[in-house]
This record gives structure tokens, C-alpha cells and sequence, in this order.
């Protein structure tokens, strides 16, 4: 068993039952592949409490589901201040997020705070839009999603040692 304490990682979007749930089981399907499931915990969160307790948007999951990510266990939470103390990584979908996140941030937070598509800048963008009300298709945020998840795991690994 390794003493070392697990990395841990959460995506936080706002409500947390699109993107935020999508990047957790995506970059979870990730670990699990690489074998760093005892190194590295995911979790997901929103800014915003409007569906706390319930499953990823059926979009969501039809999307993953398709390729293979099973997104069915996970439910909403909403993210707080203590995640800032809790995380290794605090992950925004987009700078909206990003603010009210930061907004909570105390002084004592060990967590990083970053854009996902930080970790995937070829891609153009650096914000995940909200497939919730047609803003962009499901498909092309897990696209993004994935991309970033990949490049996140990268550096993690070559950060952390992994």
C-alpha cells in the first residue's frame, strides 16, 4: 500500500449534472485505464445548488454511454469552500465558474484552480460550453472534455511523479 496520500482532483460546473459529471467520468475512465485509481480521486461539483442529489442530465449520459463511460452513479453536489482545502485540483468548465469558485476561496486553500482546456490549448478554446440549453451539442463538449481529461492526466503524471 502507498502512504503517499492520493491526488485529488474535482470539476466543478454550474449546476453539475453536464459537464462537471462528464469531465469526473471521463478523467476517472482515464486513471482507471492507467492504473492510478489508488493515486488519483475524482470527484465533481456545480457552483450552483439547483439539482443537488441528482444523476447527470440524460444527454450526458447518452453521450458517454456511447463511448463507453458509464455516468449512471454519480449525483450533484454543490462545491464549497472546504473543497479548496479537500482538492489538490479545483477544475472549472468555464471563467464563470472559474470567479465563483475563486470567490469562496480561502485562505488556507492547498488547491489549484484552473480552466479545464487549460490542459488541451490546441483545441482554441478555453472555455467548455453548456450543452444544457443547445448552447453546443453533447458530442463536441466530450470531445473537448476528453482532450482536456487526456492532457490533464499528462501533466499529473509528469507533475506528480505518476
Amino acid at each position: 500500500m502507498n502512504a503517499t496520500p492520493p491526488i485529488r482532483v474535482l470539476f466543478v460546473c454550474m449546476g453539475n449534472i453536464c459537464r462537471s459529471p462528464t469531465a469526473h467520468g471521463v478523467f476517472a475512465a482515464l486513471v482507471d485505464a492507467a492504473g492510478l485509481a489508488d493515486r488519483i480521486e475524482v470527484d465533481s461539483a456545480g457552483t450552483h445548488g439547483y439539482h443537488i442529489g441528482a444523476p447527470p442530465d440524460p444527454r450526458s449520459q447518452q453521450t458517454a454511454l456511447a463511448r463507453g463511460v458509464d455516468l449512471a452513479g454519480l449525483r450533484a453536489r454543490r462545491f464549497d469552500t472546504n473543497d479548496f482545502i479537500d482538492f489538490d485540483y479545483v477544475v472549472a468548465m468555464d471563467r464563470g465558474n472559474l470567479a465563483d469558485m475563486l470567490a469562496l476561496r480561502p485562505d488556507d486553500a492547498r488547491a489549484r484552480a484552473h480552466l479545464m482546456l487549460e490542459f488541451a490549448p490546441e483545441g482554441g478554446r478555453d472555455e467548455v460550453p453548456d450543452p444544457y440549453f443547445g448552447d453546443a451539442g453533447f458530442d463536441r463538449v466530450y470531445d473537448l472534455i476528453d482532450a482536456a481529461a487526456r492532457g490533464m492526466l499528462a501533466d499529473i503524471r509528469e507533475r506528480h511523479g505518476l
